[in-house]
């Protein structure tokens, strides 16, 4: 039955071709549909060399749409922050007794942020969170003396995105529910954002090829001239 929807939703794509934003948006709405609410997702290939940290591409953004994910946020503070935390809707909250329990294997959160002051203890978790990408970053807005802002901004659909190995980057940007004017300004923000954080070193093309697709769909591909002229 997959393969069926699967050959039913590439024969709406021409592969020949590079689409822009939003005929590819119009074609994602009309694959075949699943039973459940697929997240909207951007692959990009940069023209970078990851194995230099110049030219390691990371950062956040904040998706105008929001995700349409429920973000668990863990919040490693004590004190006045902690208790911000709390009130800013943070998920998880605590210090030491939270390094512990990720030690014994405990991960069920999305996205951490830190005090800076408590980076020197939370650093020793480099094993189990930098693995996973969920080390907290100053670059990323998780290590901050405003706790609750960044509580409040992840929770309302800001989204990290970092360069893997092979100079390829993931980020969801949307659901498939969402209308697709609001998956079109998600999508939009995240690639400018992407756009905007080209190292100064990178030389030659930086996006080499952008791709949309959702969790069981077919890739499209986009016309990455529309974002560079942008």
């Amino acid at each position: 039955m997959a393969g069926k929807r699967i050959k039913e939703a590439v024969k709406l794509v021409d592969r020949k071709k590079k689409y822009r934003l939003n005929e590819a948006v119009e074609i994602l709405k009309k694959f075949p549909k699943v039973k459940f609410d697929e997240s909207v997702d951007l692959s990009i290939k940069l023209g970078v060399d990851p194995k230099h940290s110049d030219q390691m591409v990371r950062g956040t953004v904040s998706l105008p749409h929001g995700s349409g994910k429920n973000v668990r946020i863990l919040v490693f503070a004590d004190g006045e922050q902690a208790a911000a935390a709390r009130n800013g809707g943070a998920d998880h909250v605590g210090f030491k007794d939270l390094i512990q329990k990720i030690k014994d294997g405990w991960f069920e959160f999305d996205v951490v942020i830190s005090t800076p002051a408590a980076m020197q203890e939370v650093r020793k978790l480099g094993r189990e969170l930098g693995p996973k990408g969920l080390m907290p970053n100053p670059k990323t807005g998780t290590v901050t003396e405003d706790i609750a802002k960044a509580v409040k901004e992840f929770k309302a659909g800001r989204v990290e995105f970092k360069l893997d190995k092979a100079a390829n980057l993931h980020v969801s940007v949307a659901k498939l529910s969402f209308e697709g004017k609001q998956i079109v300004e998600n999508a939009r923000a995240a690639l400018e954002a992407i756009v905007k954080a080209k190292p100064a070193t990178a030389k030659g093309n930086y996006l080499e090829y952008v791709v949309l697709s959702a969790t069981m769909s077919p890739g499209i591909p986009l016309d990455i001239k529309e974002f560079i002229a942008a």
